[in-house]
């Protein structure tokens, strides 16, 4: 038997799909829309207003997935159109990334718009895209297909960083006549990665078709499905307390990838430095994740968050008395080794918890509660700018949500086989 038994055609297909989205995610989420939005479309405004406005957009985003994603995953439950909604929408954040390319200098608000539906471009389509991970593997293997995807995401989200990186430090080189151009580009670029990469899963993954047909009473139904779930609580115990842990320690985790950058130049550091510390977080992230993802086939998936909520404690309690630009340095290798873990050990015990014929449901009903964790984190960015000028002591109203998200975690049962690591139950 193979030694990766999980690895065939589709999963390689599905995986690639965090390589191709992973662009916005890093190099635009994490890295040029906040460097743009502060030395570029606000040069000269106050950082706290900085701060507010990408909190805010952030906040926008966020709500509009938060009530959208039922809609989504129900009518793609119904009709089997999971891939095709998740087309439509990586089309959507692709086109408007590429567009921020061409939004001029001190268009801040032009900006905003833009980046709100890409964004929101971005968020709907993992909704279709993480439910499809039942289609391409087993449930013993969830854990090692979903770090996989997230470890591959890292790596090439690092890899077209690095290009950014290069380009911005030798403008030149590359026939450009300064910085501004370069950031033209990298927008540009990104949209064009996003799309390239989405092939592989349009046309090796399949997906499973239900006899169930769309109706114009498609959205009624899909919220009288997530209110039928939502009063269901007792058949649904786990996912409901699961939910409601995830929904706390993402919403911290969410904002730190968000606030990195402005919290760097908040503190005075180069640009440059910020965006080498964000690259080495995924070029670490890449081997991190993927062992995540054996630490959890062999011992199960709480294991993995809780050394993670653990890092993300500390780094937090850490960065109230950062002042040098090494510190930040340190502090990004310390996430990169849980950041992608975290995230990817939620999908996969998520997904061990849902029943399996109602996945776009069940998902949908996951990137709600996501996108209304990740309101929570911008919304308290965004107040906690608006009362005080210093960033650092944001990142300490983030510690509860670590702590209760654990305590919440531990309530969690699950079935032996997969509490205890499949190399374990097998």
């Amino acid at each position: 038997m193979s030694r990766l038994p999980f690895l065939n055609k589709k999963v390689i297909a599905w995986a690639f799909y965090d390589w191709a989205n992973s662009a916005f995610a890093l190099s635009v989420l994490a890295v040029l829309f906040p460097l743009v939005l502060g030395n570029y479309w606000s040069a000269g405004d106050d950082g706290a207003a900085v701060t507010a406005r990408l909190g805010w957009v952030t906040f926008a985003a966020s709500a509009v997935v938060c009530v959208t994603a039922p809609i989504f995953g129900t009518i793609a439950d119904a009709g089997g159109y999971r891939k095709r909604f998740l087309f439509v929408l990586a089309v959507i954040g692709a086109v408007m990334t590429a567009a921020l390319g061409l939004v001029g200098e001190g268009n801040w608000p032009l900006a905003l718009g833009v980046y709100l539906i890409a964004s929101v471009g971005f968020y709907s389509s993992t909704v279709f895209y993480d439910s499809l991970i039942i289609d391409v593997a087993e449930p013993r293997y969830y854990s090692m297909v979903s770090t996989l995807g997230f470890a591959l995401g890292y790596l090439g989200g690092a890899a077209l960083l690095a290009l950014h990186l290069w380009m911005l430090k030798s403008p030149e080189k590359f026939g450009m006549a300064n910085t501004s151009e370069v950031f033209s580009f990298a927008f540009v670029s990104v949209g064009i990665w996003w799309l390239v990469f989405l092939l592989p899963l349009l046309y090796f993954v399949p997906e499973r078709h239900s006899a169930i047909e769309v109706t114009r009473g498609a959205i009624r139904a899909a919220y009288g499905e997530l209110k039928a779930t939502m009063l269901e609580v007792r058949k649904y115990r786990n996912v409901v307390i699961f939910l409601a842990a995830y929904w706390l320690y993402i919403g911290g985790v969410f904002t730190v990838i968000f606030m990195a950058v402005n919290f760097g130049q908040r503190l005075g550091f180069d640009d440059q430095d910020l965006v080498m510390a964000l690259l080495i977080t995924n070029f670490i992230g890449f081997p991190a994740t993927l062992l995540y993802g054996a630490i959890a086939q062999r011992f199960g998936p709480k294991l993995g968050i809780y050394i993670a909520l653990l890092a993300y404690i500390g780094a937090c309690m850490w960065a109230i008395t950062m002042t040098e630009v090494r510190e930040f340095y340190i502090m990004a290798i310390i996430i990169g080794l849980v950041q992608g873990g975290v995230q990817g050990l939620s999908r996969s015990l998520y997904a061990s918890l849902i029943p399996s014929d109602q996945p776009g449901e069940f998902f949908g009903f996951y990137s709600m509660v996501t996108k209304f964790a990740h309101v929570l984190g911008p919304a308290m960015v965004a107040v906690a700018a608006t009362l005080w000028d210093d960033p650092k002591w944001v990142l300490l109203t983030l510690i509860p949500l670590f702590v209760c998200g654990a305590v919440l975690l531990g309530l969690v049962r699950l079935t032996p086989a997969v509490a205890a690591g499949v190399s374990r139950s097998q």
